[in-house]
């Protein structure tokens, strides 16, 4: 509304300064007067458009201003001004600088030397406000143009983010319940209590993505209520103990002295060992798995090797990409491969403390 207003009154309120003295005098003039004043005001409606244009004319009639008969003894250069300013703040770089450099070769020549400095002087300055402004206006649309840049990827950051802990908690949920679903019919006679077991391992893996899916829906509900919190490191143990139901042995152990962890080193802890048991149940076909966090002057190292194939399915799986990647954006690294005996898969995550 304020651009509106300044846009459309700047010609309104330099008409009216330059015909208030036709109001105050008590001489008459003659029409072309009035006309000549009008006449460099009027243009200024279209300094945006067609700045270099508009100024050539207001300069033009201005300088006819004392050649129409008598007129009040006024000088008619605001029209000049706000119109040089529209020149510096919307042209072209060759277009403003021929238009200043016109506009002060003409003044010198039409007027006498001390109008032609105050003139000069005057136009001068609106062209170096007109810059002025300029600069600020482009400043401000590279910083908003920025800001929207940053804000895409900030939001394609977070859906990437969502993308992996959805892959990491579905495949880990299934992988667990689908070992056990299998299981359940071959001890369902032999062994009821391990069919039982079996059972209550497949609701156990259930409840729990259900618990963790609720967490990352949550993220996207914009509602401002409550959010449950994400799982850290003091989550690690009922993982393993949820994969020791699936059937794999699982040795955890913690060494050296715990120190806090950022928020999102926690929760990319967690996330890096629940896709390396993962891949353990899934591909591996692992009987035993050893998951290791050992702290160290910092950095958190998490290691999980298992005695199975030695390798895991590559279909278009994203578990180990988004194990790296997970690292990688806390400012960690991580590397996953056969052991060196060849007996077993070994995935290693280190992570800043």
């Amino acid at each position: 509304m304020t651009g509106v207003l300044i846009r459309w009154g700047l010609p309104v309120l330099v008409a009216a300064a330059q015909l208030w003295p036709f109001a105050i005098g008590d001489e008459s003039y003659g029409w072309p007067a009035y006309a000549v004043v009008l006449a460099s005001a009027v243009p200024l409606f279209w300094r945006r458009r067609a700045p270099v244009v508009v100024l050539l004319a207001v300069l033009l009639v201005a300088a006819s201003y004392d050649h129409v008969g008598e007129v009040p003894g006024q000088p008619v250069w605001y029209g000049a001004i706000v119109a040089m300013h529209a020149v510096a703040a919307h042209s072209a770089p060759p277009a403003r600088i021929a238009a200043l450099v016109l506009s002060i070769g003409g003044t010198v020549v039409a007027v006498g030397p001390v109008t032609a400095l105050r003139t000069i002087a005057l136009l001068v300055a609106a062209y170096a406000v007109g810059r002025v402004n300029a600069a600020a206006v482009e400043r401000a649309e590279r910083l908003e143009r920025e800001r929207v840049v940053e804000a895409e990827r900030a939001a394609e950051r977070e859906r990437a983010r969502i993308a992996r802990d959805m892959h990491d908690i579905l495949s880990h949920a299934v992988s667990v319940m689908v070992v056990q679903a299998e299981a359940g019919p071959v001890v369902l006679r032999a062994d009821p209590a391990r069919a039982e077991a079996a059972f209550d391992a497949i609701a156990s893996a259930g409840r729990d993505a259900m618990a963790q899916l609720r967490r990352i829906l949550a993220v996207l509900d914009d509602d401002g209520g409550p959010r449950a919190p994400q799982p850290t490191l003091d989550d690690v143990p009922g993982l393993a103990e949820r994969v020791r139901r699936a059937g794999v042995e699982v040795d955890f152990a913690v060494t050296g002295v715990p120190v806090p962890l950022r928020p999102d080193v926690e929760v990319a802890a967690y996330r890096i060992t629940q896709e390396a048991l993962t891949n353990v149940v899934r591909h591996a076909g692992a009987a035993r798995a050893d998951v290791r966090l050992e702290w160290k002057a910092g950095e958190l190292v998490i290691s999980v090797v298992d005695d199975g194939r030695g390798a895991v399915a590559t279909g278009g799986g994203r578990g180990l990409i988004g194990i790296r990647e997970r690292a990688a954006a806390c400012g960690g690294t991580a590397e996953a491969g056969p052991r060196g005996d060849g007996a077993g898969f070994r995935v290693s995550a280190r992570l800043p403390a």
